[in-house]
């Protein structure tokens, strides 16, 4: 770490405030772009040296220094400083600092909340304008503003809780910290996860994915960290885990919440000492995987309940994004829709359709309970069971108790107008040979009586 570096101001004594400094200072270090940490007070926590540039200061000044100090050269605080929304509303703050309308704004661009062990906000992650990358006097009034882009990877959204989402995602992606993704089921967790893997520097390596709330305790060990011959009834050969197979890319643990204390304890274990032991075997091997994990659950409240150990969600959580769910981001529907439209109408072989506005206005008025994913197969079943060049959907999707229902019924009769065709052409390729026709369908002889009973086919 160089001396500019070095020279932060106060020393976080929550253990997961200095976990996530510690990780900022990894992503941070070498890059361009201004970063900096500021506690509630203002003072500089951390600052990269991208940031100290701008300033004029002597390097002795800098390790208690304020924030307008250093990025506005002031002796007196800005007027009001947007970023202190972060400690009223722990939520990310897209700001926009203006100092006293004297042209010595600091330029900060986004605020990002970091929460302590007891989930209260303790300091705030500032990214600055990219416009003021250069010294401050060099400056106009004008600063540049950063393009918005409608995906990152397969991600896609527009809307402003996004566009943070991308930001964050770009900042962590090089970092070898553990990421802990939350967010509701259907938000999107495992893309987010790909995408983070994508844009690091280990994307040519393996990227991993584990579900662990469909495993049992015993086996989801066998599974992440491998077994020796012998190890259990069963184990006739050795076997790779795969933290082992992920060496070198990402493991991504999946429903994280779903485990036992047991586990817990164990992969904390590997987190703490960066190596793995085989179920059964005695020595131990280094691994080099970063690990993404996820859950539709907050690990906070889990932890305050003792379900969730402390000291894991320390060590999953030093970089923590959240994923929205699809109701906070409605303004995202439209281009969600015209996306899955698009690929839906690809992937069955139709030509691309259109969705009218009566439509579209249902789509973005529905609950989406499911989130994406829900919205997602609603394309796809109303791409497949209707025709005509626009898309109408809005029976499918409303706020009435019917229209999963109608959702389901609809589904129901094209599946069994597929089968009915699949067992036509059976009949017609054995000359009414109903025993090969049911070799052919790979159904018994029964199954197939039934299903020629059920669609009245002669």
């Amino acid at each position: 770490m160089s001396n500019l570096e070095s020279l932060s101001g106060p020393t976080p004594t929550d253990p997961i405030i200095t976990a996530r400094v510690e990780a900022i200072k990894q992503l941070a270090r070498g890059l361009s772009d201004r970063v900096a940490v500021m506690d509630r007070a203002l003072n500089i926590v951390y600052a990269n040296e991208a940031a100290w540039a701008v300033g004029d200061r002597q390097d002795h000044d800098r390790h208690h220094a304020k924030c307008y100090e250093a990025f506005a050269q002031r002796t007196d605080p800005c007027g009001t400083c947007p970023a202190i929304k972060v400690f009223e509303t722990p939520e990310v703050q897209c700001v926009s600092c203006s100092g006293n309308g004297d042209g010595t704004a600091c330029g900060m661009h986004q605020a990002f909340p970091l929460t302590d062990q007891n989930g209260a906000v303790a300091s705030m992650l500032v990214l600055f304008d990219k416009a003021s990358n250069t010294r401050r006097s060099d400056l106009t009034s004008d600063t540049a503003a950063i393009p918005l882009t409608d995906c990152l990877g397969d991600l896609i959204g527009r809307s402003p809780i996004m566009q943070q989402l991308f930001e964050m995602t770009r900042l962590v992606a090089d970092s070898s910290a553990t990421v802990l993704i939350q967010g509701e089921s259907g938000t999107g967790k495992e893309l987010l996860a790909k995408t983070i893997h994508a844009l690091s520097t280990r994307r040519d390596r393996p990227f991993v994915v584990v579900d662990c709330g469909a495993l049992p305790e015993t086996l989801l060990e066998s599974e992440l960290f491998g077994h020796v011959r012998g190890a259990f009834t069963g184990a006739v050969t050795n076997k790779r885990g795969l933290f082992e197979e992920a060496d070198g890319g990402t493991i991504f643990l999946d429903e994280i919440a779903d485990t036992t204390s047991t586990f817990q304890a164990k992969l904390l274990r590997v987190l703490q000492e960066g190596e793995i032991k085989p179920v059964g075997g005695t020595r131990a091997m280094k691994i080099h995987a970063r690990v993404i994990s996820a859950s539709n659950k907050d690990l906070t409240d889990l932890v305050k309940a003792k379900t969730f150990r402390q000291d894991l969600y320390y060590r999953l959580a030093v970089l923590p994004l959240y994923l929205p769910a699809l109701r906070e981001r409605r303004d995202d529907i439209p281009l969600l829709t015209r996306h899955f439209v698009a690929a839906s109408c690809a992937r069955h072989h139709q030509s691309v359709r259109s969705v009218d506005d009566k439509t579209m206005r249902a789509l973005c008025d529905a609950p989406w309970p499911g989130n994406v994913r829900q919205l997602q197969h609603y394309i796809e079943r109303t791409v497949v069971t209707t025709t005509g060049r626009s898309l109408v959907c809005e029976d499918l999707v409303s706020h009435d108790a019917g229209a999963e229902e109608s959702l389901r019924s609809a589904s129901r009769g094209v599946v069994a107008q597929t089968e009915r065709t699949r067992i036509v052409d059976a009949l017609s390729k054995t000359a009414g040979n109903r025993l090969k026709a049911a070799k052919l369908l790979k159904i018994s002889r029964a199954s197939l009586y039934n299903k020629l009973r059920a669609y009245c086919i002669d």
